[in-house]
């Protein structure tokens, strides 16, 4: 359920299973896998590679019985402007993008605010990895199992203070491996953000793999945000800095076209992009298009976090 169709069109986004990677919109979180005989650390390990196998067995929680994108789309067919504007393009041009070493920095309104190892910061989680499998959507969908683990569990770990309103997420900026951050496209580095209590929901993951295995370069290795009821372009890749702020973030889409992106991002079938529908969707590897579901089908996980709100006038 892809609202805003120029998000995937516009923005780099993600996900689905390994064939039909291709809807930046509409994430739906289709199955919850538990992962077993397999800790953080073996996942962030130096030695992780895409492809390497994660073992997981299947979990019941946010579940839907939808079939998955193949892995070919979903790992040849990516929005990620910081390599290329075509999608088709990033898979070969991320081929030598390092992973390691690789830093993320806690800032603002924390109690440990820190830069972190990659490594190090995992090594925090006793905690069991997740699979969630997503349906995304735009004027594309997919559906894709994610590897990863709640975003609320990292922030408890950081202790934000009572100022911290927001959550601010901002991408890798080096031109020399990501060439596409030398063209004046958008603005870099990539600026994405959500509300406190939309990180602190149990959809909303840090992932690391897909498909049962590790993260590929070209899907926002070696670690991404997915948030299954917005649109693509706010699941944010490949991040550098986690900041806590009071105020909300003018994120990168905002910035670049306001009468087109808004903050939430909400994947809302009633709300038209200014040059399209986005009442509908098509499946990676479908011919006919079907409906798109209001918050990408999550309505009943999440629809109370915005249930004061004008939802067409913050989309």
């Amino acid at each position: 359920m892809h609202t805003k169709k120029s998000l995937f069109d516009i923005t780099p986004s993600e996900i689905t299973s390994k064939e039909v990677y291709l809807k930046r919109r509409e994430f739906i979180t289709n199955a919850a896998l538990l992962l077993t005989g397999l800790t953080v650390q073996d996942i962030f390990s130096p030695e992780a590679h895409a492809g390497q196998k994660l073992q997981f067995e299947k979990q019941e929680r946010f579940v839907a019985n939808e079939k998955q994108t193949s892995y070919k789309n979903a790992a040849n067919y990516n929005n990620f402007y910081e390599f290329s504007t075509g999608k088709e393009d990033v898979a070969e041009l991320s081929r030598s993008f390092k992973t390691r070493p690789w830093t993320l920095s806690v800032e603002g309104y924390v109690k440990k605010p820190k830069v972190y190892d990659i490594d190090e910061l995992t090594a925090m989680f006793s905690l069991e990895e997740r699979i969630y499998r997503f349906r995304c959507v735009e004027a594309w969908s997919m559906v894709i199992p994610w590897i990863g683990f709640p975003l609320a569990e990292l922030i408890k770990r950081f202790e934000p203070s009572s100022k911290a309103k927001f959550v601010e997420f901002t991408t890798l900026y080096d031109p020399k491996q990501m060439p596409g951050q030398k063209r004046n496209v958008i603005d870099w580095p990539y600026l994405e953000g959500l509300r406190m209590d939309e990180a602190m929901h149990p959809l909303a993951i840090l992932t690391v793999g897909m498909y049962g295995e590790i993260l590929p370069n070209q899907n926002g290795a070696p670690v991404r945000l997915v948030v299954p009821w917005k649109y693509g372009f706010k699941s944010i890749k490949s991040i550098v800095k986690i900041k806590f702020v009071e105020h909300m973030p003018l994120t990168t889409w905002m910035k670049a076209g306001p009468n087109e992106y808004g903050f939430y991002a909400n994947v809302n079938p009633n709300v038209d992009h200014p040059r399209w529908s986005q009442a509908s969707e098509r499946r990676i590897g479908e011919f006919l298009k079907r409906k798109t579901l209001m918050f990408n089908g999550y309505g009943d996980h999440v629809a109370d976090l915005y249930k004061d709100m004008d939802l067409k006038k913050f989309f």
